[in-house]
C-alpha cells in the first residue's frame, strides 16, 4: 500500500455485490419484449459504458424505444435495489478507511450512472470517502480502453504509475494495464469462469478485501 498514491475502484462486482441486479433487469426487460436473454450477452456488454449497452440492446433486439428511454427504464428498475439491496463486499469499507488513513487518494471509475452509484455509495456510508468519481460516459469509451482510468488519475493529479486499480473483469483489467497502472483483480461470482485469466493478467488477485487489511 505504501508504494501507491491513489486507489481507483470499479463499482459493480468489485466494491459492491450488484451483478445480480443487472441479470434480473436483463431478464425482465427483454422478457417484456418477447426476448430470451442470449447466452453470450454478458460477454458482449460487460466492458461497455451505460449508454453503449443501451445502444447495443436497441440494435441487437430491434427495440423501438429511444436509447434515452431504455436507460430511463433501467434506472427506474435498478434504483430501489441500489438504494436498499446492494451491499459492499466483505472488508471493503474497512479497506477504504485504511487507505484514507494512509493518505492515499480514492477514486471511483465505473460504467454505471451517477444516480445509481450515488445511491449505493450513500446507502453504504462510503460516498464521502471518494476524492473523485468518473463514469465511462465522460470519455465515450468502455473500460477495455485506458481513457477512464487516465481521466480518474488526472482528476486526482496522480501519475498513472502511482495508481492501483481494483477491477473484476478481464476487459477492464486490460484497460487499466493499458493506462500504465497496477491492477488488483477482485473475485466476483459473475466472473468466476475467468478466474485463471484474471490471475494471469492482474498484478494481484484477491478473493476478499480482508486479505488486504
Amino acid at each position: 500500500m505504501d508504494t501507491i498514491k491513489a486507489a481507483i475502484f470499479d463499482l459493480d462486482g468489485t466494491l459492491v455485490d450488484s451483478m445480480w441486479v443487472w441479470e434480473k433487469i436483463d431478464i425482465e426487460f427483454l422478457g417484456k419484449r418477447g426476448h430470451a436473454v442470449p447466452e453470450n450477452l454478458k460477454d458482449s456488454i460487460t466492458h461497455l459504458s451505460f449508454k453503449q449497452v443501451a445502444e447495443y440492446f436497441k440494435t441487437t433486439f430491434s427495440i423501438d424505444d429511444s436509447v434515452e428511454a431504455i436507460m430511463d427504464e433501467w434506472h427506474e428498475m435498478a434504483y430501489n435495489e441500489y438504494s436498499n439491496n446492494v451491499f459492499l463486499k466483505e472488508g471493503a469499507k474497512e479497506y477504504l478507511h485504511n487507505l484514507k488513513k494512509a493518505g492515499i487518494k480514492i477514486a471511483l471509475a465505473t460504467s454505471n450512472s451517477k444516480p445509481l452509484l450515488e445511491a449505493t455509495l450513500k446507502s453504504n456510508g462510503i460516498y464521502e470517502l471518494f476524492d473523485s468519481i468518473t463514469v465511462t460516459d465522460e470519455v465515450k469509451k468502455g473500460k477495455d480502453n485506458p481513457d477512464i482510468y487516465l481521466l480518474a488519475a488526472e482528476k486526482l493529479n496522480v501519475d498513472p504509475a502511482d495508481c492501483m486499480v481494483y477491477e473484476d473483469i478481464i476487459a477492464a483489467v486490460g484497460g487499466a494495464k493499458l493506462a500504465g497502472m497496477n491492477v488488483t483483480a477482485v473475485y466476483d461470482k459473475a466472473s468466476e469462469k475467468d478466474l485463471n485469466i484474471l490471475k494471469e493478467k492482474a498484478d494481484k488477485y484477491i478473493y476478499s478485501y480482508k486479505e488486504l487489511l
